[in-house]
């Protein structure tokens, strides 16, 4: 059975753990991206990361951008968004439909 896990600093995600899902807390980028390929080998089908990891691991997340599991979705953390999330999905529109529709 596949998993949802919750990556980011332990404020941001820790109101997930009450959800069932998985929270794994990291602090900065090397654990972030350590802990991002670990959860992608397991069963995790969704791996929700917080924007202010996120716009340091660009190049980690695009990895899993084309592959049906592990779907990676980018939230807000505790300071608030940071737009990236909404970029992301406005961009995964784009290459699903061919033409920007916003």
């Amino acid at each position: 059975m596949y998993k949802i896990a919750v990556l980011g600093d332990r404020d941001s995600v820790l109101g997930f753990k009450a959800l069932g899902l998985d929270t794994v807390f990291v602090e900065n980028t090397d654990t972030a991206r350590h802990e991002l390929h670990r959860l992608a080998k397991e069963d995790y089908a969704i791996i929700y990361i917080t924007e202010q990891l996120a716009k340091d691991l660009t190049a980690e997340i695009d990895k899993y951008k084309d592959s049906v599991t592990p779907a990676v979705i980018l939230i807000p953390g505790k300071t608030g968004s940071l737009g990236l999330g909404a970029a992301a999905l406005q961009s995964a529109v784009e290459r699903a439909v061919g033409a920007d529709i916003g």
